[in-house]
């Protein structure tokens, strides 16, 4: 625990998975003297209020959340980052810095630095930490630690500003990263974006084939019916809670970070294709040295710590 919290009052916008568990986090490491949440929702925030300690004032108008506050993170969708930077861009003050947690940055950088006064310091992050589960209960101190938060800086950004969020994160317990907005959004296309977009495509194709065998299916053929959730191996299960994240995030940032998953999509289509020839040409020999490379892979992401405690999706986005 820190010997002086680091900042005076954060504001939290957003009371999901990820706020609320910025607020469990910053309070177990006595990051805050104040710690202060918004959610423009009424039932979250009724959700909120019943969650003991979570906050230490909740508050249904974001310009009330934010005055006073030395540290504002944007905790909702990337496609509200910019209309909340708007709606309290009056209500901040000088040296105020301002970050969220997307994981799509050049987007949010851009719509969000229209609206950032003056003095104000808007350093985007990306804490790439989540489960599958949502809402204030469904938040905990722990879910950052181990992991890693990204940190997308303006090429103008103020370094002390830069260094007291660095310090915030890692005293979350989280290994930081500084990176480029557009580099970031490259990456996270190949690593999260593209991977969310096969888990939704694979679970939408096994329910049409689920509902297409059961419309074929007879009295004396009725086990064709539920047979894709019933027989649901490890790897379905999988996809399947990766493809419970939240919608409407995921939504904006397929929008948002359009480009390069179409580039990241057009890559995979061309990998398929070659692999759908080697099943069709019975290349053994192909298969083998793609899943030995594969499989190389899996142990670099265990050696790298990213296969721990909590599963990743994206910002609420699954746990282990």
């Amino acid at each position: 625990m820190t010997a002086e919290p680091a900042f005076e009052r954060i504001a939290i916008i957003g009371m999901g998975l990820i706020g609320s568990s910025l607020a469990h986090a910053a309070r177990a490491n006595g990051l805050a003297k104040h710690i202060a949440g918004h959610d423009s929702d009424p039932e979250i925030r009724t959700r909120a209020e019943a969650v003991a300690g979570l906050t230490d004032s909740l508050h249904a108008d974001l310009a009330d959340a934010v005055d006073g506050a030395d540290l504002v993170i944007a905790a909702t969708p990337v496609g509200a980052c910019g209309d909340v930077a708007k709606a309290m861009r009056d209500h901040l003050a000088p040296g105020t810095i301002v970050t969220d947690v997307g994981s799509v940055k050049g987007a949010v950088l851009k719509a969000m630095q229209l609206h950032m006064p003056y003095g104000v310091h808007l350093v985007p992050g990306h804490p790439v930490a989540g489960t599958e589960h949502s809402g204030p209960e469904a938040g905990f101190a722990d879910l950052f630690r181990d992991r890693f938060a990204i940190l997308t800086p303006p090429a103008d950004a103020d370094a002390a500003a830069v260094a007291r969020l660095v310090a915030f994160w890692e005293g979350l317990g989280s290994n930081v990263e500084l990176m480029d907005a557009e580099h970031h959004d490259r990456v996270l296309a190949i690593t999260s974006h593209l991977p969310h977009l096969i888990a939704y495509t694979i679970v939408e194709t096994a329910s049409e084939l689920e509902n297409e065998l059961e419309a074929k299916s007879r009295d004396d053929d009725v086990v064709t019916t539920r047979e894709v959730i019933k027989y649901s191996a490890g790897g379905f299960r999988d996809f399947t809670r990766i493809a419970a994240s939240d919608p409407t995030m995921w939504r904006d940032v397929f929008l948002l970070n359009k480009d390069a998953v179409l580039e990241m999509l057009g890559r995979f289509s061309e990998d398929l294709t070659a692999l759908q020839r080697a099943i069709r040409h019975d290349d053994g020999d192909a298969l083998f040295d793609l899943f030995t490379r594969t499989r190389a892979i899996r142990r670099g992401v265990i050696e790298a710590g990213q296969a721990g405690r909590f599963q990743y999706t994206e910002n609420g986005e699954t746990g282990d």
